[in-house]
């Protein structure tokens, strides 16, 4: 819906009528203990890192990668398949997320593993899995990703995959559906997936999987659609590229796979991965392998050796992150003891303002291609990702410098160039690029999982305004965020929230941002979205919101109460001055499931990957968030941010 902006946005007046709760004293408690819990967690260097928990899929395509290469070793096996059964539930299936619904490609790229691994098919915990599969359609109605994975090892023919050709290569920046049209994760995914699918390499390994097939008819894996449709249209273009892959002569396929190359050789990251996730690292490992690169070549060397660093081994068994946090979880953590109290000269604040300073994007990466004349500045999420940061981390990363007394060298203020000219057509702003908006990549044959694309979204959005705002300048490009922001409310008060989950992140980022920026509490955008919030609160006086909120809009604010949606619920109902019945019990609830050290238990998926299909828990939000709410609560931090943003 569209609401109004005021002419002029002006200072947000500073709540002072604060009616003590009788949680204040408990709340005191809980932070100090909850502030030493995280201090305690910090690096000597500087840094925080949470665990970026995911599901099974990165356990069981890194054994299979390790097969793809003959590097699978006994000992990697078993420590990864007893992480995997650990994962699995009674009904034999697996998840995408703590008690979410069974997933059929994952539970079929789980069972590969534990075959892989030496189970036999015929152990019950085996024949559970295939039960379900074989109910649910079989490999036939698997995602594409996972039907690929099977392809390498024989358990699939490629003639039965859509056509990846990498004379995409060749598509200019200004042409549809060239790489720039995709989200950066999608885009370096599906470069190196090009070089893949044009060897198409089998290497069998010793196990056959008919068991998990459709046990009906053989049948087309997608009925023929019209002609007058985009699905149709690509399903045709599929069909051709299919002829073209049979020619004997290709004439600019060496061309193109030399072009698909070089573009992933250059956009390796001095850790060794490719954009510091899962998917494009693996894949880019095996399209370079594939092109002739030995493994002790540097660079498969680097690769190899920089999974060893996102890998996990305890008594639970070996596990593999997605992604790793460490700017995003110190940017937050710098925020949340600020907020607690600690003085903005604390060592532990300036040891880790010193290292996010260190950790400055300063060269020129992917979002050039549509900014080429914008200087670099910024943070991204990762140890090393210079290719790709990200405005969210920006933001959050110039918040939290803002609040020690560490000099940044004009890092800030380079930052601030950077995202003002990484902001949208339309106002918003997105995660990683500008205008990254095309939707049909999403209607190609071989783009059935995952988001694709990186559209503004509030959460963002709203981080960039929130941080705009606390300089007290007047940009103009914050004013069109909030107008952006009060655009794109729900129509029952929320804001969605495409990086967290969900309604409640999107919310519990939005409202504090707006009335930073001189929004007043009684502003009809806030007063809706604090309506919504009291009535999403759970009869236990927190709040949760299941993942399946993001396909089912019956659930949205709904769930089990979780420590980070609690204090997202918090921190918009303080920003809007509310600190009676809803918050109080609010602040009950994390005060009473705090843990003797200080932390709290949280088994729930609060992040978002991609909505609908793949999803995180960060294992640092449940400390970080709860210790800004009570921060904010007891008085020790801001209940309002910023100074306003009047402009003309």
């Amino acid at each position: 819906m569209t609401s109004t902006v005021p002419a002029t946005l002006g200072t947000a007046e500073p709540l002072d009528d604060r009616v003590p709760s009788p949680a204040a004293p408990a709340a005191d408690d809980a932070l100090r203990r909850a502030s030493d819990h995280l201090l305690g967690l910090q690096h000597p260097d500087g840094w925080w890192k949470g665990e970026l928990e995911t599901n099974v899929t990165m356990d069981a395509e890194d054994l299979l990668l390790r097969q793809f290469l003959g590097i699978r070793t006994p000992e990697q096996t078993a420590a990864s398949a007893t992480w995997i059964r650990s994962q699995q539930r009674p009904d034999g299936t697996w998840a995408n997320f703590f008690g979410g619904p069974p997933d059929l490609s994952t539970t079929i790229e789980a069972y590969v593993a534990l075959r892989l691994a030496g189970d036999p098919a015929d152990a019950t915990h085996l024949q559970k899995a295939v039960a379900f599969v074989r109910d649910s359609g079989g490999l036939e109605q698997s995602r594409v990703f996972t039907r690929i994975w099977l392809a390498l090892f024989g358990l699939w023919p490629w003639e039965r995959l859509p056509v990846l050709p990498p004379e995409i290569m060749f598509l200019p920046s200004w042409f549809p559906l060239n790489i720039y049209d995709f989200g950066c994760w999608a885009r370096q995914t599906v470069v190196a997936l090009t070089v893949v699918s044009a060897h198409r390499p089998v290497r069998p390994i010793p196990i056959d999987i008919d068991e998990l097939r459709n046990p009906g008819p053989p049948a087309t894996e997608t009925a023929s659609r019209s002609w007058w449709t985009w699905p149709g249209r690509f399903q045709r273009l599929d069909d051709l590229l299919h002829h073209y892959e049979k020619l004997p002569a290709k004439p600019f396929r060496t061309l193109a796979l030399q072009k698909a190359e070089q573009w992933i050789l250059d956009r390796q990251e001095a850790d060794g991965s490719w954009g510091g996730i899962q998917p494009p690292w693996v894949y880019s490992l095996m399209a370079l392998h594939l092109q002739g690169y030995p493994l002790d070549h540097p660079v498969m060397a680097a690769g190899l050796a920089g999974i060893d660093g996102f890998t996990i081994e305890d008594d639970n068994g070996r596990r593999v992150e997605a992604c790793q946090s460490p700017v995003w979880d110190t940017g937050l953590a710098v925020i949340a003891l600020a907020d607690a109290g600690l003085a903005p000269g604390d060592p532990a604040l300036r040891r880790a303002a010193r290292w996010l300073t260190g950790e400055e994007v300063r060269v020129r990466g992917d979002w050039s291609v549509r900014r080429p004349k914008l200087a670099p500045g910024g943070w991204a999420f990762e140890f090393a990702n210079d290719n790709y940061p990200d405005i969210d981390d920006t933001a959050e990363v110039a918040l939290a410098l803002r609040r020690t007394t560490e000099p940044d060298g004009g890092a800030v203020e380079r930052a601030i160039a950077w995202v003002v000219g990484m902001q949208c057509a339309d106002g918003g702003w997105a995660a990683f690029d500008v205008d990254n908006t095309q939707t049909l990549c999403a209607e190609l044959p071989f783009c059935d999982f995952g988001e694709l694309i990186d559209p503004p979204s509030a959460d963002v959005t709203a981080h960039v305004v929130e941080w705009l705002a606390s300089t007290g300048r007047a940009y103009s490009s914050a004013r069109r965020g909030v107008e952006w922001l009060l655009d794109h409310q729900e129509i029952d008060g929320s804001w969605f929230g495409r990086w967290g989950a969900n309604f409640l992140y999107g919310t519990g980022a939005v409202v504090p941002a707006l009335v930073g920026a001189g929004i007043a509490p009684g502003h009809r955008a806030i007063r809706r979205a604090v309506g919504w919030l009291q009535d999403r609160q759970n009869s236990d006086g927190g709040w949760g919101e299941d993942l399946r909120s993001y396909d089912d809009p019956a659930g949205q604010g709904r769930g089990p109460s979780t420590a980070s949606q609690t204090a997202w619920a918090l921190l918009a109902l303080l920003a809007a001055g509310e600190r009676g019945e809803a918050t109080g019990l609010g602040i009950e609830w994390l005060v009473a499931h705090q843990r003797p050290d200080g932390g709290w238990d949280e088994p729930w998926f609060t992040g978002t990957g991609f909505p609908g299909d793949f999803y995180i828990n960060y294992h640092l939000y449940r400390i970080v968030f709860p210790i800004m709410a009570l921060g904010r609560y007891v008085g020790a931090g801001p209940v309002t941010v910023g100074g306003g943003v009047d402009h003309g």
